[in-house]
């Protein structure tokens, strides 16, 4: 039998939380709410959330404060994290997944996008090839066992990162535009701004210390990964 995937709701208004949570119980979740971040972090100790959905504004600690929070715990490092947000605005979306969320979505949102935004985001959690080992100069990627090493040193990266270096490691020097990476990397990608391609391969770069500057950018046309890095070219 499969089991439920589990989703926490951090938002402190009542009747928003309570129609979520409705929502999502008919589409087959398990709903879990907590009204701030105090709540959130006990029902996180309890038991692991698949999916947080976490509000911006909440009394106590803002939910961009939560988020890095949980980005630099290791427990709760993967666990994706669905911004809900009033704050319309690009600076303030790009400041969201910033702060470590794989998403948001902008108040007032319908039941049909939240639910894509979460299936999406939870798609993006399982490489396409569970148990795929890929190496690249010294970068190794173990699918299987969620490793990332360079130079025998280890790497932890979130869900949605490792996704993107696998892909970019599978395809290396090669050169995919933002477009193309949402296609095979996000998937359902018709709620997902290209912009958001530029904020993860950010931090994927600062999460590989070293080995980031194998994340290059190609001018005019997007992104690869190369064995060697910064090489010149002369004509």
């Amino acid at each position: 039998m499969k089991t439920q995937a589990r989703v926490l709701i951090v938002e402190d208004e009542p009747a928003i939380a309570e129609l979520i949570a409705v929502n999502l119980r008919h589409s087959g979740f398990v709903a879990v709410l907590a009204e701030d971040g105090v709540v959130a972090q006990r029902e996180i100790d309890a038991i692991l959330p698949d999916l947080i959905l976490l509000d911006w504004m909440l009394p106590g600690q803002s939910g961009l404060v939560l988020a890095r929070k949980w980005r630099a715990d290791a427990r709760t490092r993967q666990v994706p994290i669905l911004m809900l947000t009033a704050r319309g605005d690009e600076p303030d979306k790009i400041a969201g997944l910033d702060a470590g969320a794989d998403d948001y979505i902008t108040k007032p949102f319908s039941t049909q996008e939240m639910l894509a935004r979460i299936r999406a985001v939870m798609r993006r959690r399982t490489p396409d090839a569970a148990n795929e080992s890929v190496k690249v100069a010294e970068l190794n990627l173990d699918a299987a066992t969620h490793r990332v090493s360079y130079q025998e040193r280890e790497f932890k990266l979130g869900p949605t990162e490792f996704k993107l270096l696998h892909y970019l490691m599978k395809h290396a020097e090669r050169v995919h535009s933002r477009s193309q990476l949402l296609d095979k990397v996000w998937g359902d990608h018709v709620f997902i701004e290209e912009r958001t391609v530029d904020v993860h391969v950010k931090r994927l770069r600062e999460a590989l210390g070293q080995a980031g500057s194998m994340v290059e950018t190609v001018r005019g046309s997007g992104y690869r990964l190369t064995a060697r890095p910064q090489v010149a070219l002369i004509n």
